[in-house]
């Protein structure tokens, strides 16, 4: 592991190195952030495919805290958006505003400019102030009166909504849910990591002060422009492309879905699996790595059918049954 307060400025964007950047990642977090190992690895596949995130979680769960942690240990920005019912596209693109010195318009940039945007309770803005993120997560960049303005690189859109509150919220549609390359769930910490919790505020932590709870640097833009060259070049066999495939077509043909997985999201699937091959050490992806991505990559981009969600049937209860009976390559 490197030393949490080295300046990565002089990184060569060597990939041995760049793995362990990340690797550090965890031990670096959790001095802000008890557990939720899954959803930290979660972003970091992200980052490294260029995606972008859904966190679905009850509310106190350190969501925001999780992604402020990791714009620390990467050396990113980070900004966050509290969507409501009156926010604007321009509240988070930017615009443009008279400058009576000038008597010229000047661009005054949103929050998305960022390397980390944190778009928290994205369910609870109308779908027109929704959609406005919809270039930057795509595209990479902003239009305002015409004119094309690029995002910085890296760019993350790490969303947020809550499970349990459906008044006042307008649900992302399908097309929109099928930008996202995972959808991360944030459970409730077990009993130990609760008294973890409380014990560290007990003894002092205030969680707006990520450098006095210890979080340093461990990673930065380079080690992730390095581990990315080195994710592009994890061998895919032709027997694991098709596995993919199958999965995504059983996702289509199975009775309890009415909306299966598309091309799109096979194409995530795939790079989901290389970039975790990668970070375990491998150059090559393996079946295991296919489905330890499923879930997170898969689960939003499926819709049940109304009489399976009334029977309690989940979208992780669907993919977890097509990976059980989809041949696995040998």
């Amino acid at each position: 592991m490197m030393d949490p307060t080295t300046d990565n400025a002089g990184n060569t964007g060597d990939p041995g190195r760049a793995r362990a950047s990340l690797e550090a990642l965890r031990a670096e977090i959790s001095k802000a952030v008890v557990g939720q190992d899954p959803a930290v690895t979660g972003l970091v596949v992200a980052l490294l495919c260029r995606g972008h995130v859904l966190l679905e979680g009850v509310p106190g769960v350190a969501k925001t805290l999780l992604v402020r942690a990791l714009a620390s240990a990467l050396e990113l920005d980070t900004k966050r958006v509290q969507f409501t019912p009156d926010l604007m596209p321009s509240d988070i693109t930017g615009s443009l505003v008279y400058d009576a010195r000038t008597a010229e318009f000047s661009f005054q940039p949103g929050p998305v400019f960022t390397h980390l945007l944190l778009a928290d309770e994205i369910n609870r803005t109308p779908p027109k102030t929704q959609s406005s993120l919809l270039e930057a997560m795509e595209e990479r960049q902003v239009t305002v009166d015409g004119t094309p303005r690029p995002l910085p690189d890296p760019f993350l859109v790490a969303a947020t909504q809550n499970p349990v509150e459906y008044e006042g919220t307008y649900p992302l549609p399908e097309a929109q849910l099928d930008r996202f390359l995972l959808k991360l769930t944030i459970p409730l910490p077990s009993r130990q990591e609760e008294i973890d919790v409380l014990t560290r505020h007990a003894e002092g932590f205030n969680p707006r002060d990520l450098h006095a709870a210890g979080v340093r640097p461990v990673a930065g833009p380079a080690d992730l422009e390095a581990a990315r060259a080195a994710v592009a070049k994890t061998t895919i066999s032709p027997e694991i492309t098709a596995y993919v495939v199958d999965i995504c077509r059983a996702t289509r043909e199975s009775p309890s879905l009415t909306l299966g997985v598309s091309p799109r999201g096979a194409t995530a699937l795939l790079a989901t699996s290389r970039a975790w091959a990668w970070l375990t050490g491998r150059d090559y992806v393996i079946p295991d790595d296919v489905k330890a991505l499923a879930l997170p990559t898969l689960r939003h981009r499926v819709q049940l059918r109304p009489e399976a969600e009334m029977e309690g049937v989940t979208a992780d209860s669907v993919i977890t049954a097509l990976l059980a009976h989809v041949p696995v390559p040998r």
